[in-house]
């Protein structure tokens, strides 16, 4: 379960955000998950609730997902589809397209109590 390490990454990016601005306590982490990362939200955010300390003992996560999306070269049209994996252009069917969101993975913002 990766995403374990996910969480604690995302925590120390919380910590250290912390400590630059001087924030006592952080209550919401906002994040945006590409659908083609690989990363299950469900056993993020279990994560995330048992690696949680410090300043961000009682922080929640919210979680954005991202669709997949790409520009077609065949049809010179722009996609965006629900699904993880592209194997074809979603409106022509042409094999000559690039993928340019759906994997992201970064932290949005934070919504701290001074």
């Amino acid at each position: 379960m990766h995403e374990l390490s996910i969480a604690m990454s995302i925590l120390d990016i919380v910590r250290d955000a912390c400590a630059e601005e001087g924030c006592s306590r952080v209550e919401k982490v906002r994040v945006r998950i590409g659908k083609a990362s690989g990363i299950m939200a469900d056993s993020l955010l279990f994560s995330f609730d048992c690696a949680r300390s410090g300043a961000a003992a009682g922080a929640t996560l919210e979680i954005e997902e991202v669709p997949v999306g790409g520009h077609c070269r065949d049809c010179a049209s722009d996609f965006t589809v629900e699904e993880k994996y592209v194997l074809e252009c979603p409106l022509c069917g042409g094999p000559a397209f690039t993928i340019d969101s759906g994997h992201e993975l970064e932290v949005v913002d934070l919504e701290v109590d001074d």
